[in-house]
């Protein structure tokens, strides 16, 4: 189960530099996660002030 960022996100960048496997991206609004890259680490839920990042 990859991890998914919801609308709630403020696009702080905060998520990106904790990915390991860097699947994190700047998208036109909001960061995205590259599912099929993702390993289900929970680290970039683990530095979310908004808790954006969810499993899907």
């Amino acid at each position: 189960m990859s991890y998914v960022i919801t609308d709630a996100c403020i696009s702080c960048g905060a998520c990106e530099p904790e990915c390991p496997v860097d699947v994190i991206s700047a998208g036109d609004t909001i960061y995205v996660i590259d599912e099929d890259g993702c390993i289900e680490c929970g680290a970039c839920a683990n530095v979310c002030p908004v808790d954006a990042p969810i499993p899907q």
